[in-house]
Parts: C-alpha cells; sequence; structure tokens
C-alpha cells in the first residue's frame, strides 16, 4: 500500500522549533505571553490592519466578532449557504438565525446580486438583519466591492470569514481587511496552521479590545477575579503562537506553491471532458487553498463520489465540496434565497490533495488515476 496522501496536512517551516523552544525556556507555556504578542503583531503588520488578536479557534473568532456587533437572541445574519458549517454555528452560539444565501457562478461566493434582493425585502419588511457574514471559499474572496458597499448602504455589518484565505488579496488588498471584522483559522488543514488556533483583525480599537476582554473570561480589572458579563476562555496558548509565529514567516512561499499545484492540475487535467475549475473571479488573487474540480459525469463518464472513491483505492485522501448549509439536517428549517447553485457544485464538487508539501510525483500519480478513472461508469451510488 502506498503512503496516505493527505488533502492539506500541516507543512512546518523549520523556524518552528526553535521558537518553541524558545517559548519552553521562558517558562511561558500558559495561554497569552510573549509569543502571542509578537504573533499578533506580525499578523497584523502582514494583514495591513491595526489591530489583531490571537484565539483558540477560528470559530471562536467569528463567536466573538458577532458579540462585539451586538448581535442578540433573534437577530437575523446573513451567511452564504456553500461554507463550512462553523460560518453558521456561530450565529447560532448567540442565538441568532441564520438566513443563507446562495452562490455566484464567477466566484462560489455569496452572490451580491442575492444579497441585494434579500436586503430589498428585508428593507420593505422593516426588519433588516443584524449582520452579513461573507466567506472567502477555498482562498478566493468574495466580491467585496459590491458586499462592502450594500452592507454600509444599509447600516449592516460585516465580517469577513477569511479562515481559509490567509495570503489572498481582493482588488489589490489582503484578505482580512474588508468588513467591520475579519477573521482566520490556524487548523491543522490551513495554509498555515497553530495546530489550532485563530485571529480577529479590524481596523475598529475598540471591537478588538472587546473581544480581547472577552475572550479572557471577562475578567474586570480588580485584584480579585471580579467578572460583571459572561466570558469564554478563548486565548491562544504562548506554545501555540510560537508555531504560528514559524508557519507566518514562509506564508508567501506557501501561497506560491499552492498556486504551482493548482496550475500543474489545469495543465493535467483540463483537456479532460466533464472536469472544470473552480473559477477565479477577475477582481480576485487566491491563495488557492484547495484545488476544487466540477465532474459532470454525463461527459466524463463517472460522478464525483465515483472518482472520490477510485482515489481512495489508492490511499489518496480527496473530498466533496461543503454542503450547503440550507441542505444540512440541522439548518433546514432555515430561510434561504436560491440554493441551486451551492447545491450543483456540492454534487459535482472535489477537492484535491492540495498540502504545499504535495510531492510532484505524487501529483502527477493523482492526475494519471483521474485520467485514468474516465469512462469507468463506477459511482458512489
Amino acid at each position: 500500500m502506498n503512503q496516505r496522501i493527505f488533502l492539506s496536512p500541516p507543512h512546518m517551516s523549520g523556524f518552528e522549533e526553535q521558537l518553541t523552544i524558545e517559548a519552553l525556556r521562558s517558562n511561558w507555556v500558559a495561554p497569552l505571553g510573549p509569543m502571542v504578542d509578537a504573533f499578533e503583531l506580525e499578523f497584523k503588520e502582514y494583514i495591513g490592519i491595526a489591530h489583531a488578536v490571537a484565539l483558540s479557534s477560528g470559530t471562536a473568532a467569528l463567536h466573538l466578532s458577532l458579540l462585539v456587533l451586538g448581535v442578540s437572541p433573534g437577530d437575523e445574519v446573513l451567511c452564504p449557504t456553500l461554507t463550512f458549517s462553523a460560518s453558521a454555528n456561530a450565529i447560532t452560539y448567540v442565538r441568532g438565525v441564520p438566513v443563507f444565501i446562495d452562490s455566484d457562478r464567477r466566484s462560489w461566493n455569496m452572490d451580491p446580486d442575492l444579497l441585494e434582493e434579500e436586503l430589498i425585502d428585508r428593507k420593505k419588511s422593516g426588519r433588516l438583519p443584524r449582520a452579513v457574514i461573507a466567506v472567502d471559499l477555498y482562498g478566493q474572496c468574495a466580491d467585496y466591492e459590491r458586499i462592502e458597499r450594500l452592507c454600509q448602504e444599509n447600516d449592516i455589518p460585516l465580517v469577513e470569514d477569511a479562515a481559509e484565505a490567509l495570503g489572498a488579496r481582493c482588488s489589490g488588498k489582503r484578505a482580512g481587511n474588508f468588513g467591520a471584522a475579519a477573521i482566520f483559522s490556524f487548523n491543522g488543514n490551513k495554509i498555515i496552521t497553530t495546530s489550532g488556533g485563530g485571529m480577529l483583525v479590524s481596523s475598529k480599537e475598540d471591537l478588538v479590545k472587546k473581544a480581547r476582554f472577552l475572550a479572557t473570561q471577562a475578567r474586570d480589572p480588580a485584584p480579585h477575579y471580579q467578572h460583571s458579563q459572561i466570558g469564554y476562555n478563548y486565548r491562544m496558548s504562548n506554545i501555540l503562537a510560537a508555531i504560528g509565529r514559524g508557519q507566518l514567516a514562509v506564508i508567501d512561499d506557501r501561497v506560491s506553491r499552492k498556486s504551482r499545484i493548482f496550475a500543474d492540475y489545469r495543465q493535467g487535467l483540463a483537456d479532460l471532458p466533464g472536469i472544470d475549475f473552480m473559477p477565479r473571479a477577475s477582481y480576485a488573487e487566491p491563495n488557492y487553498w484547495l484545488t476544487v474540480i466540477l465532474i459532470d459525469p454525463e461527459l466524463f463518464g463517472v460522478d464525483r463520489e465515483g472518482v472520490r472513491l477510485v482515489l481512495e483505492t489508492e490511499n489518496i485522501e480527496s473530498r466533496p465540496v461543503w454542503k450547503p448549509m440550507h441542505m444540512q439536517p440541522v439548518y433546514q428549517e432555515c430561510r434561504t434565497r436560491g440554493g441551486a447553485v451551492a447545491g450543483e457544485i456540492f454534487e459535482k464538487g472535489l477537492c484535491l490533495p492540495s498540502g504545499s508539501s504535495l510531492d510532484p510525483i505524487d501529483q502527477e500519480r493523482i492526475i494519471e488515476i483521474i485520467r485514468r478513472a474516465r469512462g469507468s461508469g463506477k459511482s458512489g451510488g
């Protein structure tokens, strides 16, 4: 059996070990510490934004962003349907009500036309949503020129869920510079990792200051433990921040390698009938976190699930794209505007191994296996 090829495994830079040893020798092994301070500083400098707070996960960052923006029980929050569940789960943490918006075909992100329709209808009803979450899917930014404008015109705060998009750009600006706040994830499968962790960034000092307070159990300034608000244990540890600093040092190299992997897949598969790739929007410079293909079973001769199973028999991990939120049992009662585009992408979309450490020889083998699968008639049912 060949050694397993994972979808997007961690890729150490070589800098993490020394930084982690430094943290251990300093005896800063608890949450917070000088590595956390340095990671926040280096991260906000990379993004080009004024304020950042390192947290235990991207989901924690989303949760806090909604709290500090004042989302209350019963408030509606608009969110793309084609996303990982954390984007919607954070809304439920504050007892808000998710409303899902379909994807556009040029980027697979939230469709600005449908967002505008939803806002027009909500305005007529006299109840605008309390916030909008836009997601930068698979490392490609949403259309913020339009989405930001729509939110500003209606005085609705926007949160950029850039969990998958570190290193990407939109209209020349780095992901993380859009909306009232933006969040990132450093989960083990992301373009850089701290094992687990996240970051909340904003140009608004008061917003980040409040998030930092809530993330540290909302402890009031007093010599004893005093709490006038409910808080959370959401701060990043000093050890994980040391890993993050070592990862951030090579982010540009990681983006370059991911782009090369995408280009090699495209060159190796683009001539096949029934194979298409996630489109690149004209305004976007993605980080190509994952290479995603669409498989038309009528033209290719086998469906997405059939190709996934063929790869799995060769010990190669691939995955369907995110199952849309409006199709998830836990959210099936939520209102959705559109849904057919996201549903089609889910039915046909397959994420291919895209780790920045992927061996070119292994990638050639993956391409050849997919080519051989053509017309096999195999199906996942």
